[in-house]
């Protein structure tokens, strides 16, 4: 997305520092228990995050958040199992078809469901169908 549209979306050293973190603490334990996990979209750079319309306060844009899909599970499932493993996640929000999933050193352990509609996104706590 970012070489389409000619974004420089390089990581800087402090957001590489919390990609390492991120990887360590949630992605590589979960890749261990259920296989491989695809990252849809990792950092972020603030160009690139405006293009696609990301939050303002995306944690994208710190390289403390992941969107990932893993073949053949629901993302629903891909979040349950977030939970079951006890993660130190921040923030897990079912996305429909991708979960999010970020870090941070004081994880708020906030679960979300995120609903589409007319241009625009809202959430609800929890996990939701």
């Amino acid at each position: 997305m970012a070489l389409r549209r000619g974004i420089d979306n390089r990581a800087p050293a402090d957001a590489q520092a919390n990609l390492r973190l991120l990887c360590a603490d949630i992605l590589q334990p979960l890749r261990d228990n259920i296989g491989p996990v695809v990252v849809t979209s990792g950092y972020r750079c603030l160009a690139l995050n405006r293009a696609i319309g990301g939050a303002v306060r995306s944690q994208h844009m710190t390289g403390q958040a992941a969107d990932i899909v893993v073949a053949g599970m629901a993302p629903m499932d891909v979040a349950q199992h977030i939970i079951d493993l006890a993660l130190p996640f921040d923030q897990l929000i079912h996305e429909g078809t991708w979960t999010h999933v970020s870090w941070s050193p004081a994880p708020r352990k906030k679960i979300l469901t995120a609903r589409f509609a007319g241009g625009g996104v809202s959430y609800t706590g929890g996990l939701h169908t």
